[in-house]
């Protein structure tokens, strides 16, 4: 998985610009995952503290149980929990690992492992142009998490991008999205107010194949996932897309806020029951002792976290890395 910009995405041509070259330097990643780790403080508080001062003391069935309560209570997730402590407890009854360093390891290898993708999850920008959609539940961080993913596309990257506004469903959401194509110097389509938001993204992707860009972003309303109507509209707004490029959407990202927890999931199983969903947006990481549900997506439906928010700058906004996200999690550095 991705630890940077340059890793996320396979572009035309191969080695990206110089110009990220110095993101990929040692002391960036450090300085990312200290924040990183600061920022998962309440989940670790909720996991890693109680990990790091019980755990494998002793090694008996009320240690496995602590870790199971541990584990749920981070919202990891009950099938994912029973998965990763029976492993666990499999290998130190075996005698395959001794001594509580080596069990906080093997478990940091076991959760980082959940959360590894089987398949390549990079994001192919190898099209012409490449059509991302993004969708999500009202408040997880939906539009913002657009407007700066399309500032490292063009910062980072060297990517032209332009952002189709086809949330016509909530005024302030169009004006939101506008003000981060200034500001990320994107190109930026908009219907008329209350326009067809499927005629919207049609009109946006034809942009994007007109003036060459290439990148083409798809802001979708914020609904519920319990809201049948709009989400039959996500599904047309997808063939609308195809219509207009028949390949399109290329990349469909949804938006969770990490503090729903449970709820999260529960999201991510709707959603892609409604449109096939490539990956996640994990938002909200800073605020919640429930980033375990990272690891309950990835391993109950199989679908990639591919980027995380951790903050309200630019810069936390990151490609997700499980083996950095597991060992921020339980303290591991």
């Amino acid at each position: 998985m991705p630890h940077d910009w340059t890793e996320l995405f396979i572009l035309d041509g191969g080695a990206p610009p110089e110009a990220v070259a110095e993101e990929a330097e040692p002391e960036h990643r450090r300085g990312f995952f200290r924040r990183l780790r600061e920022n998962l403080g309440k989940t670790r508080a909720a996991l890693g503290a109680e990990i790091q001062a019980t755990l494998f003391e002793t090694l008996d069935d009320e240690t496995w149980e602590r870790l199971e309560e541990a584990l749920i209570m981070a919202d990891v997730g009950a099938r994912t929990t029973a998965e990763v402590v029976g492993k666990l407890e499999q290998e130190a009854t075996s005698g395959d690992i001794e001594g509580g360093p080596a069990l906080t390891a093997r478990l940091t290898e076991l959760l980082a492992g959940i959360v590894r993708p089987q398949d390549d999850a990079r994001i192919d920008l190898r099209h012409d142009p490449a059509v991302l959609m993004v969708c999500g539940v009202n408040g997880t961080g939906k539009t913002t998490t657009i407007g700066k993913l399309a500032w490292h596309l063009r910062e980072s990257l060297g990517q032209t991008v332009l952002l189709g506004a086809a949330d016509t469903f909530r005024a302030a959401a169009v004006e939101q999205l506008e003000e981060w194509a200034r500001r990320a110097g994107c190109e930026f389509v908009k219907g008329a107010p209350n326009s067809d938001p499927g005629s919207v993204a049609f009109d946006a992707v034809k942009r994007g194949r007109e003036m060459g860009v290439d990148v083409v972003i798809v802001d979708t309303a914020g609904r519920l996932h319990t809201q049948d109507e709009l989400m039959a509209e996500l599904t047309k707004i997808r063939r609308v897309i195809e219509r207009q490029m028949p390949d399109a959407p290329h990349e469909t990202l949804l938006t969770v806020d990490a503090t729903t927890g449970q709820n999260g999931l529960r999201q991510a199983q709707l959603f892609s029951e409604a449109v096939p969903v490539d990956g996640i947006v994990l938002t909200k990481l800073d605020g919640t002792a429930k980033g375990g549900i990272a690891l309950a997506i990835a391993g109950e439906l199989g679908i990639p976290v591919k980027l995380i928010g951790i903050g309200e700058s630019l810069e936390d906004l990151r490609p997700f890395d499980p083996d950095d996200f597991a060992r921020a999690l339980l303290d591991v550095s």
